[in-house]
Parts: C-alpha cells; structure tokens; sequence
C-alpha cells in the first residue's frame, strides 16, 4: 500500500484511538475522499490550517505537535528536485534516482537516509 509518512502517522493516531477516516473527516471538516487521498499519498502536503486541525482534533500539543508538522513537511509525494545551478552529475543523479527510487529497498533508503542526515548535521 502507497502511503506518505504524514499519512502513515494519521493512520496510526486514527487506528490507536479507533476512529474511522469518515468520522474524523467530519470532526475536522473534510471530506472522507479527501482524507484518504492524503493518507494514500494521492494528495500534496496538507496546509497549516488542516495541520492544526488534526493536532486539535487529536489532541496533540507542543513537542508532538510540532513533529506530526515535520513528518507533514516530509509527505509530499510530488516532490520535485531542482538541479538548475549545480554540476552535471548531480543533475544526472538526481534524474537516475527518479527512474529507480521505487525499486529501492529500505535497506538502500535507510543508507542514502543515514548520508543525507551526515550532511544535514554539518
């Protein structure tokens, strides 16, 4: 099953406290298509406003909060990667991983994880 992390998460919080994805659409004031779209990755990063309002309805503050926001920054499912203004292997990398991504295992992600984090912490 597709899913984006931000939709992984609602799936969690929604299975953890045993409320459907059509009882929650109606406490935040979505459509239950909309909801599962998002949780399936078929829709973008949800706005701040539909952020706020599942933080609400769940009661997630503080610390929590702010890392279900994280996991929603990291869920869209369209991203796109611009190279314009960097050398040619990094455009040509970036366009090899687009063709094979879905083929890679989580052993390969977690590798290519672990050397984007060793960047991200420099």
């Amino acid at each position: 099953m597709s899913m984006t992390p931000f939709g992984e998460a609602v799936r969690k919080l929604r299975a953890e406290r045993g409320v459907s994805q059509k009882q929650m659409a109606e406490a935040i004031g979505v459509s239950a298509a909309y909801l599962s779209a998002l949780e399936h990755g078929r829709r973008g990063k949800p706005s701040f406003d539909f952020l706020q309002r599942v933080a609400g309805y769940f009661h997630i503050i503080w610390d929590d909060a702010e890392a279900l926001f994280a996991i929603a920054d990291q869920s869209d499912p369209r991203v796109v990667v611009d190279t314009a203004g960097l050398p040619a292997a990094h455009t040509a990398f970036a366009n090899r991983l687009s063709r094979v991504i879905g083929q890679l295992d989580e052993e390969a992600i977690g590798a290519l994880d672990l050397l984007v984090d060793q960047k991200l912490a420099r």
